[in-house]
């Protein structure tokens, strides 16, 4: 599939109808999932068969483009659960298998509310852990709760088996670098992108807003052999 086909069928995902401002609720445009999702699979081979988690996913298009390139197996985690709904209704239409987890990411550990129907108590992340190689995310820039765009980061590091990628405001690059050496995981500025935000709350005074952001890929580093 071509990236301007790709981008196409994701402008008919549905998005929010009343978005919520204390979750940082924006949608990724076509635009920016397209391109993040197709540049995922055509140059790094991360989606194609792969397990992907979408954190934060919201109304699903990461999970939805991931799905339409190939991949093998998708989850959302999201706290707010009328997101999920509406990334369900958007999956229905597209005919793509998803499942979903209602969590609470800013938490640690993070819980579920499927927690006590798990086997032995296990939470999202043991049930998880080990089983998706690449982790999508669009998360909450930091503007309400400060800091939760880095929370999801290193939760997403922790928990896929290869790679992450994230969408992360240009100027917060070099602090962003400087913890992805202090976690030990290779960080690589993918493309510098626009972000363009449309009139979402009652509050903005301007009708767009155009946002300069940076497409990170991070990869876990792969441990030397030891010989014996």
């Amino acid at each position: 599939m071509k990236l301007k086909e790709l981008e196409g069928y994701l402008q008919d995902v549905a998005v929010f109808e009343e978005p919520k401002i204390k979750l940082e609720q924006y949608p990724t445009t076509a635009h920016l999932a397209a391109r993040m999702l197709y540049t995922a699979h055509t140059t790094y081979d991360d989606i194609e068969n792969k397990a992907v988690g979408d954190f934060g996913c919201g109304c699903g298009i990461l999970s939805i483009a991931a799905a339409m390139l190939g991949s093998a197996y998708n989850v959302g985690f999201d706290i707010d659960p009328d997101a999920i709904a509406i990334a369900q209704q958007n999956c229905e239409e597209f005919e793509v298998e998803m499942d979903f987890i209602l969590t609470d990411l800013s938490a640690t550990p993070a819980p579920s509310t499927a927690d006590k129907e798990s086997t032995n108590g296990r939470g999202p992340y043991e049930m998880m852990k080990g089983k998706l190689d690449t982790i999508l995310m669009n998360p909450p820039f930091g503007t309400k709760l400060k800091g939760i765009d880095m929370v999801f980061l290193k939760k997403g590091i922790d928990l896929a088996n290869h790679a992450v990628y994230s969408l992360h405001k240009t100027s917060t690059r070099e602090h962003i670098l400087k913890k992805a050496k202090e976690w030990g995981v290779e960080c690589e500025v993918v493309a510098e992108l626009r972000y363009n935000l449309d009139k979402s709350y009652k509050f903005h005074k301007k009708q767009s807003l155009d946002i300069a952001v940076d497409f990170l890929r991070f990869e876990k580093k792969s441990r030397p052999e030891i010989s014996s």
